[in-house]
């Protein structure tokens, strides 16, 4: 029973620290899956609205706290610190985890659960089997918890992963996340994700048997009309037939499709997700990049979700003189992770994405388009 004990606080610890660190790198990503669960909370609750509209307003700060605490604690399985703390809060978080996968899937409120943040998406069905799987191995830990040996490494390296984790969390706030697991991640082209892969759907096959008066499966479609009679069919694969990207589309400020053009030579997007956090914010480094950008042949260009009117104040406040463009906001919350974000394309492919903590020259961005080959 030892060995079943100190194999599930291993398999637990890597599962915990995996899940946590793929959040981490985007706590953001995170923060929108809470806001997520707290505004269908609210709607089903209406009593408690107030308290998880202010939960949902803070929701990245939860976010930074839940991931960072996933991550620690899978360090601290692995290293038997504290274990009896330990397996208590790794219960308690498991339990908070496999409420809302189930409610999830019960209820069909959110799609995907966010267990692995964008790196892995999993049917909710999946991701509450997923947690029972793990709740086994943590009610084993948790059984033993007075029975594990202590690690002189404990210590050290769960101050460490801590440390660790709140820096790449921060970072990522900050200015953008490390890892990018998203389609408008640099290298990526978004013309080429746009289109349907090359495969053939695996159709599964629902006959009506007349012989033997059931239906039954089959992966070939049954001609003998005698004694099969068709009733339905299901593709397997359905997930792999479709395009990364399906939503991706730009108009300009008549309404105009512009998507295409934004695929042709050097772009530089400026991208405005919202106006809440803009007007304190200096445009006047954004404006000379853009007219700089502009004198080297690389079109800069305003993407924004923000109602017209809102706009177009902000753009007289900020003295802005280029061109603006929308999108649809969950694009642009796919695609930018802050606000402001900016982005080079050339030809469609993404070559850099940069925060306005970093704000880029247009001398670098011009040595990205030289020296960059995708």
């Amino acid at each position: 029973m030892k060995l079943l004990a100190n194999l599930s606080r291993i398999l637990v610890g890597l599962e915990f620290i995996f899940s946590g660190f793929v959040k981490v790198v985007d706590p953001y990503g995170t923060g929108l899956k809470l806001q997520e669960y707290f505004e269908v909370f609210g709607g089903d609750l209406p009593m408690f609205a107030s308290f998880f509209n202010g939960l949902a307003h803070n929701a990245l700060g939860l976010s930074l706290v839940f991931c960072c605490l996933e991550l620690v604690l899978g360090v601290a399985l692995l290293f038997s610190f504290r274990m009896k703390l330990t397996s208590w809060m790794v219960l308690g978080l498991m339990v908070f985890f496999t409420f809302l996968t189930f409610y999830s899937a019960y209820f069909n409120k959110v799609t995907d659960c966010g267990c692995f943040g964008d790196f892995l998406k999993l049917k909710p069905w999946d991701s509450f089997t997923k947690d029972i799987i793990s709740m086994v191995f943590i009610l084993i830990i948790f059984s033993h918890r007075n029975k594990f040996g202590k690690s002189e490494f404990g210590t050290p390296m769960v101050l460490i992963a801590t440390i660790i984790s709140i820096g790449i969390g921060v970072y990522a706030i900050r200015y953008l996340p490390i890892l990018d697991f998203l389609p408008y991640a640099t290298g990526k082209s978004i013309p080429k994700q746009m289109e349907r892969p090359d495969i053939k759907p695996d159709l599964k096959y629902v006959f009506l048997d007349k012989k033997e008066n059931k239906e039954i499966d089959s992966k070939e479609y049954l001609a003998d009309t005698n004694r099969y009679k068709y009733v339905s069919s299901v593709v397997l694969n359905e997930d792999l037939l479709k395009a990364k990207i399906t939503d991706y589309s730009i108009a300009d400020s008549s309404g105009n499709d512009f998507t295409q053009q934004t695929f042709e030579g050097k772009v530089f997007f400026i991208v405005l997700k919202k106006k809440e956090g803009l007007e304190d914010l200096d445009f006047v480094p954004i404006n000379k990049l853009a007219n700089k950008l502009a004198r080297k042949k690389i079109k800069p260009m305003i993407i924004t979700s923000i109602p017209t009117e809102e706009y177009l104040g902000l753009k007289k406040e900020k003295g802005i003189s280029f061109d603006y463009y929308t999108c649809d906001e969950k694009v642009l919350k796919t695609m930018a992770r802050n606000n402001p974000v900016f982005v080079l394309l050339n030809d469609g492919v993404v070559v850099k994405k940069w925060s306005y903590n970093n704000i880029p020259t247009a001398d670098q961005v011009n040595e990205l388009i030289i020296s960059t080959k995708f």
